[in-house]
Formats: C-alpha cells, sequence, structure tokens
C-alpha cells in the first residue's frame, strides 16, 4: 500500500512539477533575453550619443544577468581602451577570448599592448589573431607594426606583402617600400611599384563598357583625353 502511494505521488510529481520547472525557466530566459536586448540598445545609443559611462553601465547590467556574454566583454574592453585604461581593457579582451576564441578579441589585445609599449605580447596576440582569421589586411598591417618594434623586418615586410595581396592600398604600399628601401632592396621596390600600377589597371576591367588588353586600354585612355583637350 506504500508502494502504491509513492508511486502515485511520484506520477503526480512528474506529471505537474517538471513540466511547470521547465514552463519557468522558459519564461525565465525569454525575460533576460528580452532585458538583454533593451541593454544592448541603450548601449548602442549612448556610444552614438558619446556617453561612454552609460554605455559601461549597461554592459555591466548585461554582464549580470549573462556572465558569459563575450560581446559585452569585447565592447567594455573598447570602451575602456579609448579611456586610457589598458589593464580593465586587456582583462575584458581575454575573458572575451576565453569565452569565445574569435579574432577581434585578440587583436584588441594587441592593439592594447602595443599601445603600452609590450611589443613582443603584441606580436603573439596578431599572431595569434591571423590564425583564426586570415582573411583581414589589418591584422597583417599590425602584426607588421609590432614585428618592426622587436627587429623582425623581414617577417615584417612578408606580413605586410600579405596585407597588400589581400588590398592593394596605398598607404601599405607606401610602408612597404619604406621597409624595401630601409633594407636596401631596390628590386622588390621596383617590382611591388610595377605590381601595384597593373593591379589599379586591372581593377579597373569590371568597370569598362568592353574587356580590353592593356595596349587597348592605354590607346583607348588617350583618345579619351585627347578629345577633351581643345584644339587637340
Amino acid at each position: 500500500m506504500l508502494a502504491a502511494v509513492l508511486i502515485l505521488i511520484l506520477c503526480l510529481f512528474v506529471a505537474f512539477f517538471i513540466p511547470n520547472y521547465h514552463n519557468m525557466k522558459r519564461e525565465k530566459e525569454a525575460e533576460a533575453n528580452t532585458q538583454t536586448k533593451k541593454l544592448w540598445h541603450i548601449v548602442q545609443t549612448s556610444l552614438r550619443e558619446k556617453k561612454p559611462a552609460r554605455a559601461e553601465k549597461a554592459l555591466l547590467t548585461i554582464l549580470k544577468v549573462d556572465e558569459k556574454n563575450a560581446a559585452a566583454y569585447n565592447r567594455l574592453g573598447i570602451i575602456y581602451a579609448k579611456d586610457k585604461h589598458f589593464d580593465e581593457a586587456i582583462e575584458c579582451f581575454e575573458i572575451a577570448q576565453s569565452l569565445d576564441n574569435n579574432a577581434s578579441s585578440l587583436h584588441n589585445v594587441g592593439l592594447i599592448y602595443y599601445e603600452t609599449g609590450n611589443f613582443e605580447k603584441a606580436v603573439q596576440a596578431f599572431e595569434h589573431a591571423i590564425e583564426i582569421d586570415g582573411g583581414e589586411p589589418a591584422r597583417y598591417i599590425a602584426y607588421a607594426k609590432a614585428l618592426e618594434k622587436v627587429g623582425k623586418r623581414t617577417k615584417a615586410v612578408e606580413s605586410l606583402e600579405s596585407a597588400f595581396e589581400l588590398n592593394p592600398d596605398e598607404n601599405v604600399l607606401k610602408h612597404l617600400l619604406e621597409l624595401y628601401e630601409n633594407a636596401g632592396d631596390e628590386e622588390k621596390i621596383k617590382a611591388k611599384g610595377v605590381k601595384s600600377v597593373r593591379s589599379r589597371v586591372t581593377n579597373v576591367r569590371p568597370h569598362l563598357p568592353t574587356d580590353m588588353t592593356l595596349p587597348q586600354f592605354r590607346l583607348a585612355l588617350l583618345e579619351s583625353i585627347l578629345e577633351e583637350m581643345p584644339g587637340a
């Protein structure tokens, strides 16, 4: 008889208490998500209005609700870095990186180390960031600058070459040519300069009405210039 009563109690517990517990848990999670969304809106609005203290307060509240929110730690680190609170910024970026192993947090840590003159640690952070995501030219540029500071000029050149391959930007080219010049590498100076010109001409091709070879493009460009010159 006692066994039957215990079984009945257990059945009632399973039938009523457990579903209610799960419903309460879902409602609590939904409430937390709504609160987090509202707080993120406050963060974004505060940053647009240049009110970092208000944004910081909202981010700290988010982390009370969700202590494993890597994005909140990352954004908080950026705020601290802008205010020159570098120790707090590094701590936030390192926590963010431990929660979500992403290149952005590592890159941000590297920037702080570079800013504070800890170039060896900056090199390590940028190197790790590139291992995770090697598709961003900015990572290679930052890595090259840190490598220069620790006297690793050859690796710095290689890193800038990678940045230039991803994005043939004029500023990257200028810095790269300076490194070549410092290293006395005249052949690379000439080759990279020619390659830059060629890449710019190649990038024009999608905007031309018809596909052209380089000589045809030169001729068309000359004819266009002559048409615009009075008395030509």
